[in-house]
């Protein structure tokens, strides 16, 4: 078989597209969502309960998926994982009631978490150190690029076929993208178009050992470090579901946006996140020798970016759309820079055998904040304001740092990581 020069990026590519699918499909709901609530006469109160299904059933599979990216490998795991989406995101069609649109959800929510476990294992498969917080920003911009098209092309769908065939249009695509999937995507020792160069390129960074064997799950969660990732997202993760299921909620009924104006400017704030993303990461990878560690040059950027969300203050009393748009840029740019580098921290860590198991652990924090954050916005909504809500996102990224940062010290990762180093 031919050759294919930079065959990891290609690999990349695929997993940049595979996120930009999920993340159109999940976004769906948030931009119909007038449309639907008016049709299936849901309250904010039910949209919340829906949405606290799909995040309830999210949070339990990513621990199921991340034990199956193990056992099953990334390429098989992955092709499961989107099929399983994709049909559920295609059944929207047939909700009737505000019970049938939940149990859609769940569906949907179930397949969802595992992309990311497949994507969080292949950057420990196919990229060195040095360039797996890139990997993983660029994951994290496909989640925000799927964001960004979400807006226009749902809203197009929406105005032109109607919410439920929104759906299925956004479905279809994970079917498609199965195909150059299963034809490319092999271990890099096993691939047969991969390059020496490119394979000794991979594995020229220092491993990540598991001396004792793979760890199982009572074991890494008696680990302070597990407990410091897994609460960062906690508290860090809520801000971001925010914005994918309240914005563009927000935008149209509290700041008078109509839907062609979410379509021309309500994508900006995941662009942001985009670039957000990218910067983070490929800032954090040219830090590591500077810094002395890959965990150490992951905290710098996150340290200052939690300096940086409490921004989100300013967001109930800027009353220009620029200003407002500008501030949702800044708090969206932050927070995907911040996440990036969260997110490679497993990487720099663990060992490849139980990535995905660690980071399904690592994402039950998210999920399980997520859903708690998700009741208290509505209430808060519903009983006073949105104002409210963003106080208190202007203040959760910097207990996570806190919170994260003492718990790590503890574990005393930073001087190990620097050993494995210096040893090398």
């Amino acid at each position: 078989m031919r050759k294919l020069k930079n065959l990891r990026w290609y690999i990349a590519a695929l997993l940049f597209t595979s996120t930009v699918i999920n993340y159109i499909d999940r976004q769906t709901l948030s931009v119909v969502k007038p449309h639907l609530m008016r049709d299936l006469h849901l309250s904010e109160l039910d949209y919340a309960h829906i949405v606290q299904g799909w995040l309830l059933a999210y949070t339990i599979m990513y621990v199921v998926s991340g034990f199956l990216v193990d056992r099953w490998g990334t390429r098989k795991a992955l092709a499961a994982f989107v099929s399983w989406w994709s049909f559920a995101n295609v059944l929207h069609v047939f909700a009737r009631t505000a019970g049938s649109l939940s149990f859609f959800q769940v569906l949907l929510g179930i397949g969802e978490p595992g992309n990311y476990n497949a994507a969080c294992r292949a950057a420990s498969e196919w990229y060195p150190p040095k360039e797996r917080a890139f990997i993983n920003g660029l994951a994290n911009a496909g989640s925000a690029l799927g964001a960004i098209i979400a807006m226009p092309l749902v809203a197009w769908l929406l105005i032109h076929y109607g919410w439920r065939y929104a759906f299925v249009a956004t479905g279809l695509l994970g079917f498609i993208w199965l195909i150059p999937w299963l034809l490319l995507y092999r271990l890099p020792r096993e691939h047969t178009s991969i390059t020496d160069a490119e394979l000794d390129y991979i594995h020229s960074g220092p491993p990540v050992l598991c001396p004792e064997g793979k760890p199982t799950v009572k074991q890494l969660l008696a680990k302070p470090d597990i407990w410091g990732l897994m609460l960062a997202r906690f508290f860090s993760d809520p801000v971001w579901w925010f914005y994918l299921f309240w914005l563009p909620g927000y935008l149209q009924k509290q700041r008078g946006f109509t839907l062609t104006q979410i379509a021309i400017f309500g994508w900006l704030p995941y662009l942001a996140s985009d670039i957000g993303g990218l910067f983070g990461g490929w800032l954090s990878d040219r830090m590591i020798t500077w810094a002395g560690s890959p965990v150490r040059a992951r905290f710098i950027p996150m340290a200052v970016c939690a300096a940086i969300m409490p921004v989100s203050l300013l967001i109930p009393g800027t009353h220009t759309m620029a200003g407002l748009i500008v501030v949702l840029c800044i708090v969206t740019f932050a927070h995907m820079a911040w996440k990036t580098n969260l997110m490679t921290i497993t990487n720099d860590v663990y060992p490849m055998e139980c990535i995905g198991t660690v980071f399904g652990i690592l994402m039950l924090g998210s999920g399980i904040g997520g859903f708690l954050f998700q009741g208290i916005t509505a209430h808060i909504v519903e009983g006073f304001s949105y104002k409210g809500v963003f106080i208190i996102m202007g203040f959760m990224h910097p207990v996570a740092m806190v919170v994260c940062y003492w718990l790590m010290r503890r574990a005393k990762l930073t001087d190990r990581l620097k050993t494995v180093i210096d040893a090398t």
